[in-house]
């Protein structure tokens, strides 16, 4: 069942902006204009809060959801602006347990998320074979270059494979069905045997 999509949250005038909302960051990079090289850069000088040192006390539930279409939800309505979502997703973090929170210094709240928090919707490729690399764009607007330390994974399932790339530790974009494809292609072009795709040095088996 569809959740109501009658009303969009915005967080400003009728929706309450919660106390442990962040403001909203500066607009992403565009990708149709970076090169593999700005996207190596920009993943590894990304930083982010340091959400894994903070550990405050569990203060409930956040009345938000993460779509498998990576719609963010709160309380069964859309959030409407970009900005907030891509700074929401930047206090993401997965639990041991396996539950995912939206935490900061003073409060942790839960978040469910219907398959993965993230969704790589684009992708950019250079070289081929064991020079290739991979960068994608995520809906949030943070591009990922996939390598050993962001790898690929495909997931069997009964409506095919499920392909997941690591965004940071215990969060993953699941590959949008079309960027999908497009490992495929590659794959079957370089004929390795088992069919897979490399980036930046890794080889990752379909």
């Amino acid at each position: 069942m569809q959740p109501p999509r009658s009303k969009v949250t915005t967080f400003t005038g009728a929706a309450p902006r919660p106390s442990w909302a962040i403001m909203p960051m500066a607009p992403p990079p565009d990708f149709d204009t970076l090169t593999i090289a700005d996207i190596a850069r920009l993943t590894a000088d990304d930083r982010l809060p340091p959400v894994e040192r903070w550990h405050p006390a569990h203060c409930g539930d956040s009345e938000m959801r993460i779509a498998r279409d990576g719609t963010w939800l709160h309380q069964g309505s859309p959030i409407a602006r970009p900005a907030m979502v891509r700074a929401f997703s930047r206090i993401l973090r997965r639990e041991p347990d396996g539950g995912y929170v939206l935490v900061t210094p003073a409060e942790k709240l839960d978040i469910a998320v219907e398959d993965a928090p993230f969704v790589a919707l684009e992708m950019k490729a250079e070289g081929e074979g064991r020079n290739a690399t991979l960068g994608f764009r995520l809906n949030t607007g943070d591009v990922v270059t996939a390598s050993a330390a962001h790898p690929l994974r495909f997931v069997e399932q009964p409506d095919g494979p499920h392909p997941y790339l690591l965004v940071r530790p215990g969060l993953e974009a699941l590959v949008a069905r079309s960027v999908y494809y497009e490992l495929v292609e590659r794959a079957l072009a370089d004929g390795a045997s088992p069919p897979g795709v490399w980036s930046a040095g890794a080889f990752f088996a379909l």
